[in-house]
């Protein structure tokens, strides 16, 4: 099909009765041959400064054209396809990448495929079909969905996680993370301090006399020239920014895998499929995430970001000044502890560490003198009760343990810790409310100051010391509020009388002087648990030698594939049992896992890792993928990456940090992929690999779709769409004869009130569906969906192809004539407000601006082409197949998606006149037509001529004359 062919205005479908009326037939036919049309000439291809990415229709950028890069959260494929709560962000986006090209921008907007993923890997391990066969059957469905949606997408730059090249970049950003440490002295880019660094850095810094960490396996105070190969790779492995440890970790059984604590619900189970996780010590891939922490939180301020999102990241990484505090054990090394309240010191009573602390590998052979009953759980040693104690906890998930606090669970371990202030021994007991994935793994309790710790030390008879006072008569419990110290002193120092933040600074320099502790910042984050037990994903490009350390494969052996596998379960053998062990699918191929490479020492056997990336990888730069999608030499081509996302580029404000200009999608990734793509970027800033500091400048969070969802006697849900008013019945509503229940809640299969666009398609048309749910309220509001109000839509529509086009025969109603002058002001009042609305992402009540335009040109006996013309271009960003199809009809051969914007004229935005509205004693008793510059003075002589106001006075005397100028006069009489 030609160009000149398709151009032509369509014809109308045969069956209808009224040939040219705006059907969701005639809607169907418009649309679809202007997607084809739009794909054909290349309208949406976004142009690279330079590359190959320059040619077609849309692959120009106009001389002083700013870049602007405008982009979706990721879509994942699932096999149920959309419903018509998905395309929300995606119109959102299309609506402002086509306003933006239309003021003659260089927008990219393209979307890609999040490919990797559970969904896919369980429907593998139910049918044996492979993921690979799952998942690109799913996006050729939301392909389809969103291409009949009529996104302005550019398809050149689509790609999905899965695909080979995609895999073999991914698998180079773990080798230069791998490849790397953190120099908290380095200078970065920005001129900031601390900076990712080559490993060979520290390696020469290390030659050249940097003290070395205290390392496993490596001989301490011994010199790095000393240190053999393997020792030095030790000391080396211990620093990269990915590293193996054995660690506490959660693991999730019923889906086999260990996840990331952002993987795991406050109910303490999996996001995904909502299995129980359990804390578990396995080998394990870390990214050193906690590194990145000071920055992470910093750099928010840098971002236009919703304030929600930005707190939700401060909370996730957890900033806390205190203090290291180390309490030495009686037979033993000591125990750290980091506390936000050191002042509280003298008030500590009792630790207590969590049962994976390394001090409980071993404990006393028997309880000490003057032992409490209750402390030891009925056992007659510590090793016993230790022991036992452990079990019971391994079994439980982590927010079972922290739930468990209320009942005070707990048992003494036999050891004794000397209080640094006062040299008192504490008891040390273990408790499962205490977790070693967060702080130290063990706490000081103060019972007078921690209500958690006070209901501790009531249950086990344990002293409470106050240092804080309170007035007399306040009830026994730990007090909080900002009283004065008490009860802190010893021979070299008192805190008593001082207030907290003094009683802070006191205590830590005293205990710095002793060497028993020093201020610290600690945060609530933790390293980034890298390792997923399952098949579906990026193979780690990574080898172990005969000495069990890791090795990074060259970069001219990536990608490293998937390789076929027996099954694809991974199995656990108890889904339900936390001590089950992990047996990875990679690992069942054995030709695959076992091989020989010459990786510079001759040919040697080496073992692959058997684990996977999480999904979450891929979607970490996804975004620099769409300015390169087809590069083979870099990552991407550094001046494509300044281009679309430096420093202060394009629409973005001089000095501004760069990033994305505009990203759309849900808040519940406030935590997960925003957090982790904000770490791999700014590693790859700090190597040199991009020039922004943040991935994306702009985060709006679009709200939801809602809609009703209906139950059943069985609190089943039914489906909505049989379900029927029903006035006999006790709830109004009926499902197959039986009353059900109504309810309110997120769109999805779940609920069984799905409605998908091929619905919305087949009854009304793309365009109708994509006006109407930018219409629905403002786009970062949640909004209930109701079918039967798509209609309002579908008239606007109708009366716009009304005002153009003749329903009879197809012919132009637009005449030439100006515009007269009611018109004119309408026209440009609209402009005006619609111009302003778009800019601000505020589509609903642009549209509303538009309606009122549309209204008024109904009531003409012909549409002036000016307006018609200008409601058109007005129009395409929400309905841009039959604004295209009008545009086209109107005469034009270009897209409308270049044309210009309309731009109001200012003359016509200034009221001449106003109605000025006369009351007496706050009713209306007539109006008046006024200059707007009409002064006081002038209304007050208006009103009181006037004959209705008159009437109203009948005679009266006047107390005061109240003037809103211009607009209204009230008289108030005597």
């Amino acid at each position: 099909m030609t160009s000149q062919d398709t151009t032509a205005p369509i014809a109308a479908p045969a069956t209808d009765d009224v040939p040219f009326r705006y059907t969701a037939a005639l809607a169907q036919d418009i649309e679809l041959r202007w997607q084809e049309e739009w794909e054909s000439r290349g309208t949406f291809f976004a142009a690279n400064p330079v590359g190959d990415l320059t040619d077609g229709e849309g692959a120009h950028a106009a001389p002083g054209a700013k870049p602007f890069f405008v982009m979706d959260m990721f879509p994942y494929p699932s096999g149920a396809g959309l419903h018509i709560g998905h395309p929300l962000g995606y119109i959102a986006t299309d609506v402002v990448a086509r306003f933006r090209r239309m003021q003659g921008d260089n927008v990219l907007h393209a979307l890609g495929f999040d490919a990797f993923g559970l969904p896919a890997e369980q429907f593998a391990v139910q049918t044996g079909q492979h993921p690979r066969t799952t998942t690109e059957a799913n996006m050729d469905i939301m392909k389809r969905q969103l291409r009949r949606l009529g996104l302005g997408h550019d398809s050149r730059r689509s790609f999905a996680t899965i695909d080979p090249a995609y895999v073999r970049w991914t698998q180079w950003i773990f080798l230069q993370i791998f490849g790397s440490w953190y120099d908290e002295d380095a200078v970065r880019p920005d001129g900031g301090r601390g900076a990712a660094r080559p490993i060979a850095a520290l390696e020469e810094a290390y030659a050249a006399g940097r003290a070395l960490p205290v390392v496993d396996g490596v001989p301490a105070d011994t010199a790095w020239a000393d240190l053999s190969v393997v020792e030095r790779r030790r000391v080396v492995d211990s620093q990269r920014l990915a590293y193996v440890s054995e660690t506490p970790v959660n693991w999730c059984p019923g889906l086999g895998t260990v996840l990331a604590n952002e993987e795991v619900t406050s109910e303490g189970r999996s996001e995904r499929g909502n299995f129980p996780v359990f804390q578990r010590s396995l080998r394990q891939w870390n990214m050193r995430i906690t590194a990145y922490a000071d920055r992470l939180a910093d750099d928010l301020e840098l971002i236009d970001w919703p304030e929600k999102v930005k707190s939700m990241q401060r909370h996730w990484i957890g900033r806390s000044s205190g203090a290291r505090v180390r309490f030495s054990v009686v037979g033993g090394s000591s125990v750290e502890v980091f506390t936000t309240r050191p002042d509280t010191l003298f008030g500590a009573t009792f630790m207590v560490v969590a049962p994976e602390h390394p001090l409980l590998d071993e404990v006393p052979t028997a309880w000490p003198d003057g032992t409490h009953g209750a402390w030891t759980g009925g056992h007659a040693s510590p090793a016993e009760a230790v022991a036992a104690y452990r079990a019971e906890s391994a079994a439980k998930t982590a927010v079972e343990r922290q739930a468990d606090a209320g009942r005070k669970t707990g048992v003494f371990t036999g050891h004794l810790a000397a209080n640094p202030v006062n040299g008192e021994l504490l008891p040390v007991f273990t408790a499962d409310y205490v977790l070693m994935g967060y702080g130290t793994g063990a706490i000081m309790a103060v019972p007078g100051g921690d209500e958690r710790d006070f209901a501790f030390a009531q249950a086990f008879e344990l002293p409470v010391v106050y240092t804080q006072d309170a007035p007399e008569g306040t009830p026994d419990g730990a007090r909080g509020g900002a009283g004065s110290v008490i009860n802190s002193s010893n021979e070299s120092i008192s805190l008593d009388g001082l207030s907290v933040a003094e009683a802070k600074a006191a205590i830590i320099a005293w205990l710095g002087e002793r060497g028993v502790g020093e201020e610290t910042i600690t945060y609530r984050l933790r390293d980034w648990l890298f390792s997923r037990q399952r098949y579906w994903g990026e193979p780690f490009p990574i080898v172990y030698d005969e000495h069990d350390q890791p090795i990074a494969l060259p970069q001219d052996s990536l990608p490293v594939n998937l390789p076929e596998v027996p099954d694809y379960s991974p199995r656990t053998f108890d889904p339900q049992d936390a001590h089950s062990s992990p047996e990875p699918p990679l690992g069942r191929n054995e030709d695959w896992v076992t091989v020989t490479l010459d990786l510079g020492d001759g040919p040697k056997e080496y073992r692959r890792d058997t684990n996977t990336m999480p999904n979450w990888a891929g979607s970490c730069w996804y975004y620099l993928r769409y300015l390169d999608p087809a590069s083979d030499a870099s990552l991407v081509d550094p001046e494509l990456e300044r281009y679309w996302m430096g420093p202060g580029h394009g629409a973005q404000k001089e000095g501004s940090i760069g990033g994305v200009d505009l990203y759309v999608g849900g808040v519940e990734h406030a935590v997960l992929h925003l957090l982790y793509a904000r770490f791999w970027h700014k590693v790859l800033f700090d190597l040199g690999h991009v020039s922004s500091g943040e991935p994306f400048h702009k985060l709006f969070n679009q709200g939801y779709i809602q809609a009703y969802a209906y139950t059943d006697s069985r609190d089943v849900h039914v489906p909505a769409d049989e379900v029927v008013e029903d006035a006999a019945s006790a709830t109004g509503f009926s499902w197959k004869g039986e009353p059900v229940n109504r309810e309110y809640g997120k769109m999805g299969k779940s609920l069984k009130n799905m409605v998908t666009p091929d619905d919305m398609y087949a009854e009304y048309g793309a365009d109708t569906l994509r006006v109407y749910e930018m219409s629905m309220g403002p786009l970062d509001l949640s909004r209930p969906w109701e079918t039967r109000a798509v209609v309002g839509s579908q008239r606007f529509l109708q009366r716009l192809w009304r005002n153009v086009v003749s329903e009879a025969d197809g012919s132009l109603l637009v005449t030439d004539d100006a515009p007269d002058e009611a018109t004119l002001r309408v026209l440009h009042h609209t402009i005006d407000g619609v111009r302003a609305d778009m800019e601000h992402m505020r589509v609903n009540t642009a549209i509303a601006k538009l309606i009122v335009l549309n209204n008024h040109l109904t009531t003409l006996a012909a549409t002036p082409r000016a307006a018609a013309e200008a409601l058109v271009l007005m129009t395409a960003p929400v309905a841009p197949h039959v604004a295209e199809e009008l545009w086209s009809r109107l005469g034009h051969e270009g897209s409308l998606a270049h044309a210009e914007f309309p731009v109001a004229d200012p003359a016509y935005l200034v009221e001449d006149t106003v109605t000025c509205i006369l009351q007496v004693q706050g009713k209306v008793r007539g109006r008046v037509e006024v200059p707007t510059g009409a002064s006081e003075d002038e209304l007050r002589e208006l009103a009181l001529a006037d004959a209705g106001v008159q009437r109203a006075l009948d005679g009266r005397g006047i107390r005061t004359i109240i003037v809103r100028a211009p607009k209204l006069v009230n008289v108030v009489p005597a």
